[in-house]
This record gives structure tokens, sequence and C-alpha cells, in this order.
């Protein structure tokens, strides 16, 4: 399973989301702070539209202390990129949680300071609203609805 997580965030680091939606299950569960929880297709469309944003731009994901059983996993991982709505540069550290059925990811969970990559992010708006539950329902409704346009460009 080791192999599997290394191979997502290789990945990742190559843009690639078809081979990241491969090493999901057909019932993935992601839940992080900028999305909350998705499921299914909707979880691999997530990294599709992702990874589709930051073709040809400087975007560089790395991982490190990959830990797996045949159960559960965990990894750090690291994205450095500018964030499209403000140019502003952004390192996000993250902490990934793994569970596993079938050979794939089954469950994945993302962990990091939203207000600290609000701060990077956004500047001193980031500073002042970051940390509040208010922002976070704010970004997930804004994220929810760029992958709503994503998946209905997909389909349409």
């Amino acid at each position: 399973m080791k192999n599997l997580i290394e191979k997502f965030y290789t990945a990742f680091s190559n843009q690639d989301a078809e081979t990241m939606a491969e090493c999901y299950h057909k019932d993935i569960e992601f839940t992080d702070p900028a999305f909350g929880t998705l499921k299914g297709e909707r979880a691999k469309d997530m990294w599709r539209m992702l990874c589709n944003a930051q073709k040809g731009k400087k975007f560089i994901v790395t991982s490190s202390n990959i830990e797996a059983d045949e159960d559960k996993g965990k990894a750090n991982w690291e994205a450095i990129y500018n964030f499209s709505k403000t140019g502003r540069k952004v390192h996000n550290k993250i902490k990934a949680e793994f569970e596993f059925k079938d050979g794939l990811i089954i469950k994945h969970v993302d962990t990091f300071d939203l207000h600290k990559w609000s701060k990077q992010a956004l500047g001193f708006k980031g500073v002042l609203i970051g940390g509040t539950g208010f922002f976070k329902k704010k970004l997930q409704q804004q994220t929810n609805h760029l992958l709503d346009k994503f998946q209905s460009n997909l389909s349409g």
C-alpha cells in the first residue's frame, strides 16, 4: 500500500489526475478543510480540476514520511503554487491519512492549517477571517461551486 500512496503523489506531482483517480476505490471518501467531504467520482474530479488548473504553471508537490500497512496509511505532503485568485505564493503543508479496500484508497483525509493557508493565499484578509468557521464554510461553498462547474463541463 505504500507503493500506492507513492504512485498517487508521483502522479500529482506530474499533474496526472487520471493515475491519481486510478488509485481511488469507486466508493472513495475524501475530506479536507477546503472542500469538505467528497465521495466517488466527485472526489476524483476534484483532483482532475486541481491538476487541470495548474497545467503549465509552476506547481510543486512533494511527499514524505509515507507509511502503510494493508489497512491504513499516512503521509506528509507539500504543495507550492500561486493561488489563482490573488497570484500570491502558497506553501501548504498537509498531513494525509488513508484507509484501503480491495488494494485501493477507500478513505483519504487531508488536514492542514486553514488559517495559515488563508494568510498566504489572501494576505491581510486571510489574517483577519481565515481562522473562522464562516470562512471555512464560505470557502467550501466556493470550491464546491467550482467543482460543480468543472463537472458540468465534463459531461456537457
